[in-house]
């Protein structure tokens, strides 16, 4: 079967930097390496889009230090590695409620979208303050200023992201067996691959292990 689209939900950063002796802001660090491998070997097999689960809606919440430090980290990758993956044909494009971050992050955001706008080998979609249920609040806010009656083909049409097709796959690292909050509409078939590896430890054999099973399995989409 061919793959379209997967998306992942890298958890596992805080634990592994513990069983690793290293503090949990070293583990966010580990994790970001793991995404921009994942990028490259999601592209080698010809898949078009990647959606990530970088930073949620209820990930406000943590430890001021932490988030900070997150806010840190999002700020050199955008202007570092999102601009490394560029270079490779990558195009990024950020979903969410991006007025919730700081002027020059979300300025940083609209820069690597437009100078990437044009790559072609995969869409990489980053999820940064982003919850299901706040994008389908979102989407149906838009659809009623449009229209009386809200279908399901119009609600799509104004989802954050309604230019992305719907996931074949869904896999969460970390051992933890729910979506969270993550692509509620967009999830309705996909299927879904939960394994007890971290996210720094996450790698290509296990991806490509992933669509071995994903090829075997027989997908009914509620017929």
């Amino acid at each position: 079967m061919n793959v379209e689209c997967v998306g992942i939900i890298l958890d596992g950063n805080r634990r592994w930097a513990k069983e690793n002796g290293v503090s949990k802001l070293e583990g966010h660090r580990a994790g970001m390496e793991t995404l921009k491998k994942t990028v490259r070997f999601v592209r080698d097999n010809s898949i078009k889009h990647l959606i990530v689960y970088a930073f949620s809606t209820e990930n406000w919440n943590r430890d001021t230090d932490e988030v900070s430090y997150l806010m840190d980290l999002f700020r050199e990758a955008i202007q570092k590695e999102m601009s490394e993956l560029g270079k490779e044909n990558v195009r990024v494009r950020f979903i969410g409620q991006r007025e919730r971050f700081s002027e020059d992050l979300q300025k940083s955001m609209n820069i690597t979208e437009k100078e990437t706008v044009k790559n072609e080998a995969i869409t990489l979609w980053i999820c940064l303050s982003y919850g299901g249920r706040a994008e389908i609040v979102a989407a149906a806010n838009a659809a009623a200023e449009k229209s009386v009656l809200i279908t399901e083909e119009l609600l799509a049409k104004n989802l954050w992201t309604s230019e992305m097709p719907d996931p074949d796959i869904i896999i969460r690292t970390g051992g933890e067996k729910r979506l969270s909050n993550f692509l509620l509409w967009q999830s309705a078939y996909s299927e879904l691959f939960f394994t007890d590896t971290l996210c720094p430890d996450f790698n290509k054999e296990e991806f490509n292990s992933i669509l071995a099973e994903f090829a075997s399995r027989e997908r009914r989409n509620g017929k």
